[in-house]
Protein backbone atom coordinates (compact mmCIF):
# COMPACT_ATOMS: atom_id res chain seq x y z
CA UNK A 1 0.00 0.00 0.00
CA UNK A 2 1.34 3.44 -0.93
CA UNK A 3 2.27 5.71 1.95
CA UNK A 4 -0.40 8.35 1.50
CA UNK A 5 0.62 10.24 4.65
CA UNK A 6 3.40 12.06 2.82
CA UNK A 7 0.90 13.26 0.23
CA UNK A 8 -1.95 14.23 2.52
CA UNK A 9 0.35 16.29 4.74
CA UNK A 10 1.22 18.58 1.80
CA UNK A 11 -0.73 21.45 0.34
CA UNK A 12 -3.06 22.03 3.26
CA UNK A 13 -6.01 24.38 3.17
CA UNK A 14 -9.45 24.67 4.70
CA UNK A 15 -11.13 22.63 1.99
CA UNK A 16 -8.71 19.70 2.41
CA UNK A 17 -9.40 19.30 6.13
CA UNK A 18 -11.16 15.97 5.56
CA UNK A 19 -7.70 14.44 5.06
CA UNK A 20 -7.20 14.67 8.83
CA UNK A 21 -10.29 12.54 9.53
CA UNK A 22 -9.61 8.98 10.66
CA UNK A 23 -12.82 7.87 8.92
CA UNK A 24 -11.56 9.21 5.62
CA UNK A 25 -8.12 7.57 6.02
CA UNK A 26 -9.63 4.24 7.09
CA UNK A 27 -12.06 4.29 4.19
CA UNK A 28 -9.16 4.84 1.78
CA UNK A 29 -7.37 1.86 3.37
CA UNK A 30 -10.49 -0.33 3.17
CA UNK A 31 -10.95 0.52 -0.50
CA UNK A 32 -7.28 -0.23 -1.19
CA UNK A 33 -7.46 -3.59 0.56
CA UNK A 34 -10.62 -4.64 -1.30
CA UNK A 35 -9.28 -3.48 -4.67
CA UNK A 36 -6.06 -5.47 -4.17
CA UNK A 37 -8.05 -8.57 -3.27
CA UNK A 38 -10.28 -8.18 -6.31
CA UNK A 39 -7.27 -7.73 -8.58
CA UNK A 40 -5.83 -11.12 -7.60
CA UNK A 41 -9.16 -12.96 -7.56
CA UNK A 42 -9.75 -14.26 -11.07
CA UNK A 43 -13.14 -15.96 -10.76
CA UNK A 44 -15.17 -12.77 -10.16
CA UNK A 45 -16.75 -11.09 -13.18
CA UNK A 46 -15.69 -7.61 -14.27
CA UNK A 47 -19.19 -6.27 -13.56
CA UNK A 48 -19.19 -7.48 -9.95
CA UNK A 49 -15.65 -6.20 -9.37
CA UNK A 50 -16.66 -2.80 -10.76
CA UNK A 51 -19.72 -2.61 -8.51
CA UNK A 52 -17.66 -3.49 -5.44
CA UNK A 53 -14.96 -0.97 -6.33
CA UNK A 54 -17.61 1.71 -6.93
CA UNK A 55 -19.26 1.18 -3.55
CA UNK A 56 -15.88 1.13 -1.83
CA UNK A 57 -14.64 4.32 -3.48
CA UNK A 58 -17.95 6.03 -2.74
CA UNK A 59 -17.20 5.91 1.00
CA UNK A 60 -14.17 8.25 1.17
CA UNK A 61 -15.52 10.30 -1.72
CA UNK A 62 -18.74 11.11 0.13
CA UNK A 63 -16.92 11.83 3.39
CA UNK A 64 -14.69 14.30 1.53
CA UNK A 65 -17.54 15.89 -0.39
CA UNK A 66 -19.66 16.29 2.73
CA UNK A 67 -16.79 17.88 4.62
CA UNK A 68 -16.00 20.22 1.74
CA UNK A 69 -19.58 21.44 1.50
CA UNK A 70 -18.96 23.25 4.82
CA UNK A 71 -22.60 23.05 5.91
CA UNK A 72 -23.61 20.66 8.64
CA UNK A 73 -26.82 19.46 7.02
CA UNK A 74 -25.01 18.62 3.79
CA UNK A 75 -22.20 16.94 5.73
CA UNK A 76 -24.79 14.80 7.50
CA UNK A 77 -26.40 13.88 4.16
CA UNK A 78 -23.10 12.88 2.54
CA UNK A 79 -22.05 10.92 5.64
CA UNK A 80 -25.36 9.06 5.36
CA UNK A 81 -24.52 8.19 1.76
CA UNK A 82 -21.04 7.05 2.88
CA UNK A 83 -22.64 4.79 5.51
CA UNK A 84 -25.02 3.38 2.90
CA UNK A 85 -22.10 2.71 0.55
CA UNK A 86 -20.29 1.00 3.40
CA UNK A 87 -23.31 -1.29 3.92
CA UNK A 88 -23.51 -1.94 0.18
CA UNK A 89 -19.82 -2.85 0.08
CA UNK A 90 -20.20 -5.24 3.03
CA UNK A 91 -23.16 -6.92 1.36
CA UNK A 92 -21.21 -7.42 -1.85
CA UNK A 93 -18.17 -8.83 -0.03
CA UNK A 94 -20.19 -11.21 2.15
CA UNK A 95 -22.00 -12.41 -0.99
CA UNK A 96 -18.57 -13.31 -2.41
CA UNK A 97 -17.82 -15.20 0.80
CA UNK A 98 -21.14 -17.06 0.55
CA UNK A 99 -20.37 -18.04 -3.04
CA UNK A 100 -16.85 -19.21 -2.10
CA UNK A 101 -15.21 -16.55 -4.29
CA UNK A 102 -13.17 -15.24 -1.34
CA UNK A 103 -11.83 -17.12 1.64
CA UNK A 104 -12.93 -16.78 5.26
CA UNK A 105 -9.50 -15.61 6.49
CA UNK A 106 -9.48 -12.61 4.18
CA UNK A 107 -13.12 -11.88 5.00
CA UNK A 108 -12.33 -11.84 8.75
CA UNK A 109 -9.69 -9.13 8.18
CA UNK A 110 -12.08 -7.19 5.97
CA UNK A 111 -14.90 -7.53 8.49
CA UNK A 112 -12.71 -6.23 11.32
CA UNK A 113 -11.61 -3.19 9.28
CA UNK A 114 -15.18 -2.62 8.06
CA UNK A 115 -16.59 -2.77 11.60
CA UNK A 116 -14.00 -0.30 12.88
CA UNK A 117 -14.72 2.12 10.05
CA UNK A 118 -18.47 1.71 10.42
CA UNK A 119 -18.36 2.57 14.12
CA UNK A 120 -16.08 5.55 13.56
CA UNK A 121 -18.32 6.86 10.79
CA UNK A 122 -21.40 6.45 12.98
CA UNK A 123 -19.66 8.33 15.79
CA UNK A 124 -18.48 11.04 13.39
CA UNK A 125 -22.06 11.39 12.19
CA UNK A 126 -23.29 11.67 15.78
CA UNK A 127 -20.72 14.40 16.51
CA UNK A 128 -21.86 16.38 13.45
CA UNK A 129 -25.50 15.97 14.51
CA UNK A 130 -24.61 17.22 18.00
CA UNK A 131 -22.81 20.21 16.50
CA UNK A 132 -25.91 20.98 14.43
CA UNK A 133 -28.19 20.74 17.47
CA UNK A 134 -25.87 22.75 19.73
CA UNK A 135 -24.66 25.48 17.40
CA UNK A 136 -26.57 25.31 14.16
CA UNK A 137 -23.67 25.63 11.68
CA UNK A 138 -19.90 25.70 11.41
CA UNK A 139 -17.75 28.46 10.07
CA UNK A 140 -18.30 28.74 6.34
CA UNK A 141 -15.98 31.72 5.92
CA UNK A 142 -13.43 30.79 3.27
CA UNK A 143 -11.99 34.29 3.11
CA UNK A 144 -8.23 34.31 3.32
CA UNK A 145 -6.51 37.69 3.63
CA UNK A 146 -4.35 37.23 0.52
CA UNK A 147 -7.40 36.41 -1.56
CA UNK A 148 -9.38 39.32 -0.19
CA UNK A 149 -6.58 41.74 -0.96
CA UNK A 150 -5.76 40.38 -4.42
CA UNK A 151 -9.38 40.39 -5.55
CA UNK A 152 -10.23 43.73 -3.93
CA UNK A 153 -12.92 42.30 -1.68
CA UNK A 154 -13.93 44.09 1.49
CA UNK A 155 -12.49 42.68 4.68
Amino acid sequence: MADIEKYISKHKNLNRGYRKLDVWKESINLFSSVKKKLNITKNISFKIKAQIEDSGLSIPSNIAEGYSRRHLKETIQFNSVALASLSENYTQIIALLASDDINADWFEKYDKAHYSLENKLINYQKSILKKLIDKGEWNTNFRISEMVESYGMDK
